[in-house]
């Protein structure tokens, strides 16, 4: 069938398989375009198929040369509807893996649950013997616990609403909006969604199986980002999960003899962020800012460097939290300057000029596999397409 974008409030409905393969073929190539990283060697990605899961997975693959399992829950090809976009994206994944002789295999499936930890383990117990890192960047809306309670997790800002600007990217036209305040319920669901709770489940689980070396490391994401955003992120409902995530990350290094660390990265553009309030617009501006700073990276530039610049070397360098700041750029003083400046003179009339628009939506059609010049998008493409190691 022939592919095209089909958007729907914060996400595209499609995906375009040889536009995500495209993708996922250019992340490889920035990697194996830098220097190997003396590092994991047996890697479980736990939200492996986009953003930062899916580009640390291509960084431990390409850069350490592991053997990686990733653990994703994405839908193939079914009644004339294409595959998500995270399907395409691990199918990619493993034949280019394949082709450089690097095992992959991945687990589709609820990553919350008892059942898809014991067939993970199984297969580490059978393909590795044991995992010496676990990336833990699952971005969920939704978590189903043991008893069958479904917990929800919510966008929203905490203690009194909040009043800001936002931008509509489709007409780009700026107004304000005021958000919500969430309530008790909605901070304590959104914890058990996004925090640490089933990050040390994980660790947990494989370390009872004897599916962990005693010396491994762990990573969870976070976003910090300025004073701007924090109503909405840092002090927002979304933060305290992260503030959870933190406590976590502490907990596991205390109590087991894994080092755990949460990376703070640099504000993107994901099926995340796009759905946060007031964010999109801090991210445009940003985008401009870095781009003529000569500072701006993707995803794949950032999942490098954590991979081999931050985690695995001899020192590594943390905050007073213990956490490592791939933020370090996009929190430089000359750059949050000339941010502030143009958040508090930007208008409808100089959106244009001030902010990276245009760079945001080609970050977000790429997601789903739009927008890439070397691929025909009037053609008919196949779009049911197989994931070696996943049995549909």
């Amino acid at each position: 069938m022939i592919v095209k974008p089909k958007i729907r409030g914060f996400i595209c409905t499609t995906a375009h398989p040889k536009g995500c393969y495209e993708n996922v073929k250019r992340q490889v190539e920035y990697v194996k375009a830098h220097k190997k990283t003396d590092g994991a060697k047996k890697v479980l990605v736990v939200g492996a198929s986009m953003g930062y899961g899916l580009a640390s997975r291509i960084s431990a693959a390409f850069s350490c040369g592991a053997a990686t399992i990733g653990v994703i829950f994405d839908k193939p090809a079914s009644n004339g509807r294409t595959g998500s976009a995270g399907w395409y994206n691990t199918a990619a994944f493993e034949e280019l893996a394949a082709k450089d002789g690097i095992y992959a295999k991945t687990v589709n499936g609820d990553a919350y649950s008892d059942e898809i930890k014991e067939k993970v383990i199984s297969m580490i117990k059978n393909d590795l013997g044991k995992v010496d890192m676990v990336v833990y960047s699952l971005a969920a809306p939704r978590r189903t616990d043991r008893d069958g309670t479904v917990y929800s997790s919510v966008l929203k800002t905490t203690g009194s609403p909040y009043t800001n600007k936002t931008i509509d990217l489709k007409t780009k036209q700026i107004s304000e909006i005021t958000i919500q305040p969430a309530d008790d319920k909605e901070i304590f669901d959104t914890v058990k969604v996004m925090g640490g709770e089933d990050w040390k489940d994980w660790i947990d689980a494989l370390i009872k199986a004897d599916a962990i070396e005693k010396d491994a490391v762990t990573v969870a994401y976070s976003y910090i980002g300025p004073e701007l955003t924090h109503p909405m992120y840092y002090d927002g409902s979304i933060g305290k999960a992260k503030e959870h995530l933190l406590k976590t990350s502490h907990e596991i290094s205390e109590t087991t003899s894994i080092k755990a660390y949460v990376s703070v990265n640099k504000a993107l553009v994901t099926q995340s962020s796009a759905a946060i309030p007031i964010v999109p617009l801090y991210i445009s501006i940003l985008y401009k800012v870095m781009k003529e700073k000569g500072l701006h990276e993707g995803c794949i530039e950032q999942m490098y460097r954590l991979f081999n610049e931050k985690l695995f070397v001899q020192d590594r360098t943390t905050d007073e939290n213990g956490q490592l700041r791939l933020d370090d750029w996009e929190m430089r003083p000359e750059v949050q300057s000339e941010v502030s400046g143009i958040w508090e003179n930007i208008s409808n009339d100089n959106i244009s000029s001030c902010a990276d628009i245009d760079g945001y939506w080609n970050d977000f059609y790429e997601l789903f596999g739009f927008g890439f010049d070397n691929v025909d998008y009037d053609e008919d493409v196949e779009i049911d397409v197989k994931i070696p190691s996943v049995s549909e």
